[in-house]
């Protein structure tokens, strides 16, 4: 058996001169980034929806229990419709590639996790699984942010 030694102007790794190898590259930060912009997208539009339902039409959603942090439907639909907006326009920055929209992603996620903490009351299930969205959010812009921003 021979070994083959890549030529070409190549380390040994495979990857290009002045270059190091990173195990995992792009990964599944990389790769998370791109799909944080897309969950903010569309977790965005889905929050105005939510909020223009809310503010419309009162009897929409139902309240499950009784809680501390009791809103009226109306103040929430707007709090919903607000905060979606800044999340659908900070995914479409991270599409673009801004320096701004991976710090206005994390904070609007942030924001995002406490307002449906706060919707409990009012879709248990939908703010879990929104929360949980956030959360994976919040992890791929913080992992991948120094490899982007260092190059």
């Amino acid at each position: 058996m021979s070994q083959h030694t890549p030529t070409g102007g190549r380390g040994s790794a495979g990857t290009a001169p002045g270059r190091a190898h990173r195990p995992g590259g792009g990964g599944i930060a990389g790769g998370g980034t791109v799909f944080a912009a897309v969950l903010l997208s569309v977790s965005g539009v889905l929050a105005v929806l939510q909020g223009i339902a809310a503010i419309a039409e009162d009897d929409v959603y139902a309240r499950v229990g009784s809680y501390v942090f009791e809103f009226d439907l109306t103040s929430w639909g707007w709090i919903h419709l607000i905060l979606g907006i800044f999340v659908a326009l900070t995914g479409v920055g991270l599409f673009k590639g801004a320096n701004w929209a991976r710090a206005a992603g994390i904070c609007l996620a942030g924001l995002s996790m406490i307002a449906n903490f706060l919707w409990l009351p009012y879709q248990p299930w939908w703010a879990l699984t929104l929360m949980a969205i956030n959360v994976f959010i919040i992890w791929a812009l913080c992992a991948s942010w120094s490899r982007t921003t260092a190059g």
